[in-house]
């Protein structure tokens, strides 16, 4: 026997309280649309004239209440009861976007790709918030660009009869530049070049645009690496006017500053630099005290003294923040009439500097510091090269001073890695290339004791001037705040980041706990050292240094993580960083007795100088990401072998043995499988077979594709070792 279903509440007999409920919801979940109590009507099937005129009384009592607003005569919309707002949009890969609110009051706002408009990564817009939906995130539409961020890009000319368009990288520029003939500028088909926007109205599919430079051909390095420069919105020469008022610094050193500085001009100097270096910006002094003890000078090029504030040469440098380093170049931050001939620390020419002077025992313990304006002249420029072959030999130009450096040099690495340094030592990849740009072989650079010695002693001089200025006595009992300046700071590790680390290291039979904060460092070390010469020892330091926070510059010192320094800054090379310059002019401000500057101020010139600092690094990656598909193009249908070195959505990347180029394996060209991404295991997984690819696995694979206008290297998959 059935029982009778109960039979479904009609919507025509709804109570009053739930049509409000329901009409909510659809004015809530159209935020857009205008509906009229018919259209209401139809919606929620309320069919009775009763239940008609309900839904007519009800949307006019929303009207009154300020829920809806009436568009036109018995017309209604949702009317947003949140403000307006002011920020900056933080575009996804997607195509949308989240507005990062400028006052940094509230959440960031969703903006989805259609209701973006024509705003571009980093413009700051107004935009409209709509009604939140209960449990989802805030999301709105963008009412009005304020200010672009750029409004030229770099891309490549494709002609028609009768017009052109700048084709752009989709990362940086989402829609091609229309490009009337007239506009070219000069530019023919297939050349790299940049492109303005000149008009682009919300109606309108694509910009419209004229071309301001002309790179080159495609293919051309020197196009090339402009490109790269012009694609990150990087300078890549200078202007005439700085050029001029560089070329205008008198090189003599008038006798009065010389009587103003501590002379080291009799005392054992020398620099050690890399081999192809024109900017010799940190020099090293050596004498031995009649206590016994050693006297060490770091001496750091003046730049502050022929760079003054707000100049035309220190505004062009404080816009560039950094030096930008290339495959085959250096972009300056400063003219090269400063950076390699009057600021640097060429041999057997006086020169002004900044030094740090430190008293160490045979121990390496620090005895006594002084910091202060010197006169140095080098006698001897060194390589790292000719420095190393003096090392292991013995033998050489100052062979004894170097010697003792070095043993002071691992006596102070030995107690900062006691006291918590992380020891990470990368290998760096580089290419040797010929008068063309075309990258003929790849080598492996390592960092050997010469370079050690003067990181360490650079490592130092930073450390003690930040606690110079950072770290104040206690007087009368109360704490004096310490003045404002500018550290390098490096946050601890993000708990749940590390753990997922450790989880992945686990996998290969590592024991390492992140439980206690104070021991990650130490767990951290312990493993970069048990890994030596294994076959995950790439992916375990790469995957060791994700884990890390970024390091940045700010006024709010936070100490430096990864040193185990609470107190660290950037001095020591102010020709190729701007930071190093405030450092500088703050050191000399306070040792003349000034009072603390203001925090704001140099905060937000801090924020300015990290994020350079990033973008000049994503420039570097891209140019050596480019020099890996040059070098491979004619490699297509050889197999290597590899480790897949990242786990995306859309596949695995896979980092070559022999030459650290890396590559990527789509998902769509295994098809053998349905696959799937693990993000918390860092794998792709077979849905049927359960086959799996994970991180750091040995991998056969054969270039499959090595297009060098995208920068990107196609892999195919040969078999998993």
């Amino acid at each position: 026997m059935t029982g009778k279903k109960k039979p479904k509440k009609k919507r025509n007999t709804l109570k009053k309280g739930q049509i409000v409920n329901l009409i909510q919801g659809v004015f809530n979940n159209n935020p857009k649309r205008s509906y009229n109590y018919k259209q209401i009507s139809t919606l929620l099937d309320l069919k009775k004239p009763v239940m008609k005129q309900a839904v007519v009384q009800i949307l006019y009592e929303m009207l009154d209440s300020g829920f809806l607003t009436e568009t036109a005569k018995g017309k209604f919309k949702l009317l947003s009861r949140n403000k307006y707002i002011i920020g900056t949009v933080d575009a996804t890969k997607s195509g949308a976007a989240y507005i990062v609110p400028e006052d940094g009051d509230g959440d960031d706002v969703f903006v989805s790709q259609q209701n973006l408009k024509s705003a571009l990564n980093g413009d700051i817009v107004k935009v409209q918030c709509f009604a939140k939906k209960r449990g989802k995130s805030q999301e709105g539409e963008v009412l009005e660009i304020i200010e672009r961020k750029r409004d030229s890009f770099v891309g490549r000319i494709e002609m028609s009869d009768n017009f052109a368009f700048l084709v752009t990288d989709n990362r940086v520029m989402f829609k091609d530049l229309f490009i009337p003939l007239t506009k070219l500028n000069g530019a023919t088909n297939g050349q790299l070049a940049i492109g303005r926007i000149t008009d682009w109205k919300d109606h309108n599919k694509n910009p419209f645009g004229e071309i301001i430079e002309v790179l080159g051909d495609a293919g051309e390095n020197n196009a090339e690496m402009h490109a790269i420069l012009a694609e990150f919105d990087l300078p890549y020469h200078y202007p005439e006017k700085v050029v001029a008022a560089a070329e205008e610094i008198p090189e003599e050193i008038p006798s009065e500053e010389i009587k103003n500085r501590r002379d080291f001009r009799g005392i054992t100097t020398f620099t050690i630099d890399p081999k192809d270096a024109k900017d010799f910006d940190d020099a090293l002094s050596l004498q031995k005290l009649e206590n016994g003890n050693w006297e060490v000078g770091v001496h750091i090029a003046d730049v502050t003294h022929y760079v003054t504030p707000k100049s035309i040469i220190d505004k062009e440098g404080y816009d560039r923040a950094t030096s930008v380093y290339l495959v085959d170049r250096v972009v300056p931050m400063l003219p090269e009439r400063l950076s390699n001939g009057i600021c640097s620390l060429r041999p057997n020419e006086d020169k002004l500097c900044f030094s740090v002077v430190f008293e160490l025992d045979e121990s390496a313990n620090l005895q006594d510091y002084w910091i202060g304006r010197t006169i140095i002249h080098s006698d001897r420029r060194f390589t790292y090269e000719e420095a190393q072959t003096t090392i292991e030999t013995g033998e050489g130009d100052f062979n004894s001073d170097i010697l003792q450096l070095d043993g002071l040099a691992k006596k102070l690495r030995k107690k900062r890695f006691q006291s918590g340094a992380i020891s990470f030592e990368r290998t760096e990849v580089k290419f040797e290339i010929d008068e063309t740009g075309k990258p003929l072989s790849v080598f492996f650079k390592e960092s050997k004791d010469a370079n050690k010695l003067i990181e360490e002693f650079m490592l130092l001089a930073n450390k003690k001037v930040a606690e110079f200025i950072g770290k104040k006595e206690i007087s009368n009992g109360n704490g004096d705040k310490a003045k404002t300046f500018v550290y390098r700071v490096h946050n601890n590790p993000d708990p749940e980041k590390f753990e997922n680390f450790a989880r992945f290291a686990r996998k290969f039979g590592y024991d390492i706990n992140g439980e206690d904060p104070d021991k990650i460092s130490g767990t951290i070390n312990r493993l970069l050292k048990d890994v030596e010469g294994k076959k995950e020892q790439n992916i375990i330091e790469v995957l060791a240094i994700r884990t890390m926070a970024k390091a940045v510059y700010s006024t709010k010192n936070v100490g430096h993580y990864g040193l185990a320094f609470k107190h660290y800054s950037h001095f020591t090379s102010p020709i190729r960083r701007y930071p190093d310059m405030m450092v500088h002019r703050l050191l000399e401000h306070y040792l003349d007795g000034g009072r603390s500057l203001n925090q704001e101020k140099i905060e937000e010139q801090c924020k300015h100088c990290s994020k350079m600092e990033l973008t000049a690094s994503e420039a570097e990656r891209s140019s050596i990401k480019l020099k890996q598909v040059e070098f491979l193009k004619d490699r297509v249908g050889e197999q290597f072998h590899g480790v897949i070195s990242g786990v995306t959505e859309w596949g695995f990347y896979v980092e070559l043995d022999d030459n650290k180029c890396e590559g990527m394996v789509s998902m769509r060209s295994l098809d053998d499988d349905y696959y799937s991404f693990d993000e918390e295991n860092y794998c792709i997984i077979g849905r049927r077979k359960n086959k799996k690819f994970q991180l750091g696995d040995p991998v056969r694979i054969q270039v499959a594709n090595a297009n060098l206008v995208k920068k990107q290297l196609d892999f195919e998959l040969i078999a998993v070792l």
